[in-house]
């Protein structure tokens, strides 16, 4: 029990924070659709304290508890080398989507009917 309470304060909880600031991206990219940057401040501060507060009360506990299950789940069938596995997977899983977004853009994880329209000139 200590170890994962380890796994989730030094791993998961930092995990659904990266995956916070990919939603604060998105967010800031869909935000780009207001011309008024009042309305488009406006609507990136409201999205991102409604999206953290619930990434603090509902996804990262909830993150928490399916990991937690995982990690017993692989530490049951692979041991420790199972529950390595499955971190690592995580991990990579998190690197790819950070990847997309900074590298070739938020549109490149967003489905095509989300993405902005293209602007003449750019």
């Amino acid at each position: 029990m200590k170890n994962e309470g380890v796994v989730r304060n030094y791993y998961i909880l930092p995990c659904c924070l990266l995956l916070l600031n990919l939603c604060v991206e998105l967010v800031s990219y869909k935000a780009r659709m207001f011309a008024d940057p009042l309305l488009r401040t406006g609507a990136i501060m409201g999205m991102v304290l409604v999206g953290g507060s619930f990434v603090g009360f509902v996804a990262a506990p909830a993150i928490g508890a399916m990991v937690g299950a995982l990690l017993r789940h692989s530490r049951q069938r692979g041991g420790s080398l199972g529950e390595a596995f499955f971190l690592l997977g995580l991990g990579l899983v998190i690197f790819w989507l950070y990847y997309r977004v900074y590298i070739l853009g938020p549109e490149s994880i967003l489905p095509a009917d989300w993405r902005n329209p293209r602007l003449l000139g750019r």
